[in-house]
C-alpha cells in the first residue's frame, strides 16, 4: 500500500510570527486560507496590539531563561559546605568553566576577573542547547540567529574592552593591527586583513559556528523522524525501513547531546582567548 511523504513543515520553528497584510507593492503576504490581519505563529497577537507578541522559538528562549534562574536559584539558595544534589551539579560546571576555560586560558588573576562573563556565556549557550533533545520542545533558540548574534557581541565588547582598558584604545588598536618590521607598502594589504580577521571574522564565526550546527542537527532530527514515521504509518511492509531510520535518529540524538555541551564550551573557550588575545595585543 502505497503512502505519501508529508514534508516537515518548518515554518513554524525557524521563521518569526507576523500579521497578515498587503506588501509595498500592494500583493498579498498571506499564507493560504489566511486573510488580512490574522497573526500567523504568533502568541499573544491580540493581547495589548500586540506588543507582547511572540513565536515559538521565542517561548522556548524564554522558558529556558526561567528554568536557568530556578536551577541556581534552587542550587544557590543555601549552600552547603558538602555540595549535594543540584548544588552539586552547579559547582561542578562552575568549577569545570572556571579551572579549564578561564583560569587555564586567561591566568589565575584576570581568569577570576573575567570569570562571570565567561561563566554566563557558558550558561547561557548550554541551556539555550538543551531543548533541541527535550521532547515537546525539540528546538534550540540558538538554531536562530537573534541570540548567536547577541552572545558574540557580548564577546567581541568584552574583547575590546579588556584591550583599551589595559593599553587605551588608540594603542590597543595599532597593537591589533600593525605588524612591526614590515616593509611600509605591505601595511596597505597587512592592515585591512588585519583588520577583517580581528574585528569582523572572530564575531561572525562565533555567530554562524553556534547557530549552524544546532540549526542542522535540527533539521537531521525533523528528517529522520519524520521519515520514521512515513515508513511505520504510511508505508505498511516497511517496518524494517523505519527500524533503521528511528535507531538513527535516536544514535543523533545521543550525538546531539554531546554538541550541546561542546558548543558551549567552544563558544566559552574562545572567548576567552580572544580576551586573552586582546590582553596581550602588544606581543603578537
Amino acid at each position: 500500500m502505497k503512502g505519501h511523504f508529508h514534508a516537515p513543515d518548518l515554518d513554524h520553528d525557524f521563521f518569526p510570527g507576523f500579521v497578515c497584510g498587503t506588501g509595498s507593492d500592494g500583493e498579498p503576504r498571506c499564507p493560504d486560507g489566511a486573510s488580512n490581519g490574522d497573526h500567523i505563529n504568533l502568541w499573544f497577537g491580540n493581547f495589548a496590539d500586540g506588543w507582547f507578541a511572540i513565536d515559538r522559538i521565542m517561548f522556548v528562549r524564554l522558558l529556558v531563561m526561567v528554568l536557568m534562574g530556578l536551577f541556581f536559584f534552587f542550587a544557590m539558595r543555601k549552600p552547603k559546605l558538602v555540595p549535594r544534589g543540584v548544588q552539586n551539579v552547579a559547582e561542578y560546571l562552575l568549577d569545570f568553566v572556571r579551572i579549564h576555560i578561564s583560569e587555564e586560558i586567561l591566568g589565575r588573576k584576570e581568569g577570576r576577573r573575567f570569570l562571570p562573563i565567561i561563566s554566563t556565556i557558558f550558561f547561557l549557550v548550554l541551556f539555550m542547547n538543551a531543548p533541541s533533545v527535550i521532547p515537546f520542545l525539540n528546538v534550540s533558540p540558538n538554531a536562530r540567529i537573534g541570540m548567536p548574534l547577541l552572545l558574540a557581541v557580548v564577546a567581541y565588547i568584552c574583547m575590546i574592552y579588556a584591550g583599551a582598558k589595559r593599553y587605551g584604545f588608540g594603542k590597543y588598536m595599532k597593537s591589533s593591527l600593525v605588524i612591526p618590521g614590515l616593509p611600509f607598502l605591505l601595511y596597505f594589504l597587512v592592515v585591512p586583513i588585519e583588520f577583517f580577521s580581528t574585528f569582523i571574522l572572530r564575531p561572525v564565526t562565533l555567530t554562524i559556528r553556534l547557530m549552524a550546527n544546532m540549526l542542522s542537527g535540527h533539521i537531521v532530527l525533523v528528517l529522520l523522524y519524520s521519515a520514521t514515521n512515513f515508513f511505520f504509518w504510511q508505508m505498511n511492509g516497511w517496518l524494517v525501513a523505519s527500524g533503521f531510520t528511528i535507531a538513527a535518529a535516536f544514535a543523533f540524538s545521543l550525538f546531539e547531546i554531546l554538541v550541546i555541551f561542546l558548543q558551549a564550551y567552544i563558544f566559552a573557550l574562545l572567548t576567552a582567548v580572544y580576551i586573552e588575545l586582546s590582553l596581550h595585543a602588544d606581543e603578537h
